[in-house]
């Protein structure tokens, strides 16, 4: 478990530190704890907090989200502290942001949204409670799906439209807005709670502040990563809905029209050959994303 007590205060807000380089450059923030129980990206700022890491020019900005989600978790039962009232990856909106609805949440976003206007690149820092290779979402900004591959780490990149069920922070008009050049992406590193989840967010992260210019370059280059665009989001219509098999992120399969899952008696095919299943959730609620299902471009 991280320890976040010597860095609760902030020196920006609640659980945001803020430090300038000596040079001109972009602003870059990393974001951790949007879900409460994925303590891997908390335990790398904090980390790089006692460290006392700081950018070579520009400014690097470290964010713990949901630090209210984060105060109920309990190894016994982890996935609770997962939000206090709702996801806090689903309240971007601005019509929600600015409207009349409250949540623990909302209330957090609120405080965190004019600090996303003065951010140039934003990396949301997440991990996975089914089996799932890592992987880098994008969202469908252009500049986002540019970059996502560019990273090279982890090594798939996914373009998609979102959630039905609300707007996550990657997809916030701070990033989105038409015209605009800021970026924002959302890395999924792995497991929960596992030791090579942290590894690779590291690496990511490391990765990007490299390539803003905030950290020395590599000592050698990375490969880069392939990009995937969700082709269909498969939204569980039914409390009912099941796969047919225990399927894996990452997983491709060969040919067109293979089964994947019943929704009641609605059968989930895929549409396409060489198709890509994206974060399957194998315990789907009705209205919810069971899995999105992507094509290579």
């Amino acid at each position: 478990m991280p320890d976040l007590r010597p860095w609760r205060a902030g020196n920006q807000l609640p659980g945001v530190w803020s430090f300038p380089g000596p040079a001109p450059g972009p602003h870059v923030a990393l974001a951790c704890l949007v879900h409460g129980n994925e303590i891997a990206g908390a335990l790398l700022l904090a980390r790089w907090l006692r460290e006392g890491l700081r950018p070579l020019r520009g400014t690097l900005t470290f964010i713990f989200a949901n630090l209210a989600a984060f105060d109920r978790f309990d190894p016994a039962d982890p996935t609770l502290s997962r939000f206090v009232d709702e996801d806090m990856n689903r309240v971007w909106d601005e019509r929600v942001l600015h409207g009349s609805r409250q949540s623990e949440e909302i209330a957090r976003a609120r405080m965190l949204r004019p600090l996303l206007d003065e951010v140039d690149v934003l990396l949301d820092l997440h991990s996975m409670l089914w089996p799932s290779d890592p992987l880098i979402i994008t969202g469908s900004a252009p500049q986002a799906r540019a970059l996502g591959p560019k990273l090279g780490t982890p090594s798939l990149a996914v373009a998609d439209q979102g959630h039905s069920t609300g707007r996550r922070m990657i997809d916030s008009a701070a990033f989105t807005a038409p015209g605009s050049r800021r970026t924002a992406l959302l890395v999924e590193g792995g497991a929960h709670w596992e030791p090579a989840t942290l590894e690779t967010l590291e690496a990511c992260a490391t990765a990007l502040l490299r390539e803003y210019g905030l950290l020395p370059p590599a000592p050698r280059s990375t490969p880069t990563g392939r990009l995937a665009e969700v082709t269909r989001t498969v939204v569980a219509g039914t409390h009912g809905f099941a796969f047919v098999q225990d399927f894996r992120g990452g997983t491709i399969i060969p040919r067109r029209n293979t089964l994947l899952a019943l929704d009641g008696e609605q059968e989930i095919r895929t549409p396409h050959d060489d198709c890509l299943l994206v974060m399957p959730s194998p315990r789907t609620l009705r209205g919810h994303t069971a899995v999105r299902l992507a094509r290579f471009v």
